[in-house]
């Protein structure tokens, strides 16, 4: 389940409302596309101004759309730990396979905090769990030895079997792939840094990028997977332009603006996000072009 490139996939609204249709539609771009897995209400689908109701249809949807041919890992965290347990026990009922849970943001716990956060959730389902380190957003790094800590046999909790790590440094991620061997899928959450940790001995990428290009993505984790480091150099190399691009505003108002602009979606975000710059739209625009997305 934990292996190939997966997308972080984006929320589609229309007059600020959830446009199932467009949503639908993303899927099945993504299932045609080749994209190993469906990854709604994460950061890219701006899970943070969802309401608990809306919260809930898109896992839901994503089940009842998906239709058991990719695994759907559904977004559940939460800074109150409570409220994952909530989340992550509605998406146990509806279906999903697995579970995202980001670190806790703003209240900025301790590690041991962290620790007892994953912990608790993990002892109220039986989902397979994910964590998700991204301390550009939370505010709060999860160490490596939390990451061990987690999976160790002893002292953490069987469905904690992966982790999408964002914290930005190899050196890092390095150090949680020789604490935890195989007891744990490392995947990349940066775009930009998914070739190195497959060299390191990553299984794969939830992926912002893999909206627009699923296909490539896909290709690019394959080959490196199988060793081909050549052709995993060269669609990573080719697809960089356009994953910084897809950076240069916070995301996901850049991704949402790329599938306006290819037809897939409506490129409405929810405040406090709110439309890029013309600057930076004309960043994305010759990315765009240069990659052959849009004319």
């Amino acid at each position: 389940m934990f292996s190939g490139s997966m997308v972080a996939i984006v929320t589609p609204f229309k007059k600020g409302k959830l446009d199932e249709k467009a949503f639908a539609d993303l899927i099945e771009f993504q299932i045609a596309g080749g994209t190993s897995g469906i990854v709604p209400c994460g950061t890219t689908g701006e899970s943070a101004t969802l309401s608990h109701e809306e919260h809930n249809r898109v896992i839901e949807s994503t089940v009842k759309i998906v239709r058991g041919r990719v695994p759907v890992i559904a977004g559940t965290g939460s800074n109150s730990t409570e409220e994952a347990v909530a989340l992550t026990r509605h998406a146990q009922k509806v279906g999903a396979d697995a579970a995202l849970l980001i670190c806790p943001y703003y209240n900025k716990p301790t590690q041991e905090g962290l620790y007892r956060h994953f912990k608790t959730v993990a002892k109220a389902v039986t989902l397979p769990l994910m964590p998700y380190n991204i301390p550009g957003r939370t505010g709060v790094n999860m160490l490596p030895a939390t990451v061990a800590r987690l999976v160790d046999p002893k002292t953490g909790e069987k469905n904690i079997v992966a982790i999408k790590e964002s914290s930005g440094s190899l050196q890092q991620i390095s150090e949680v792939i020789r604490l935890c061997g195989d007891r744990l899928a490392v995947l990349s959450g940066d775009d930009a840094l998914t070739l190195p940790i497959l060299a390191l001995g990553g299984r794969g990428v939830i992926s912002v990028a893999a909206n627009l290009i699923p296909d490539d993505c896909a290709e690019m984790v394959r080959a490196a997977l199988k060793g081909d480091w050549d052709k995993a150099r060269r669609l990573h190399f080719g697809m960089s332009p356009l994953v910084d691009a897809l950076f240069v505003e916070t995301n996901p108002i850049p991704v949402k603006t790329a599938l306006g602009w290819m037809g897939q979606c409506s490129d409405e975000v929810r405040l406090p996000l709110c439309p890029m710059s013309d600057t930076n739209r004309a960043v994305l625009k010759k990315a765009m072009k240069e990659y052959g997305l849009v004319n």
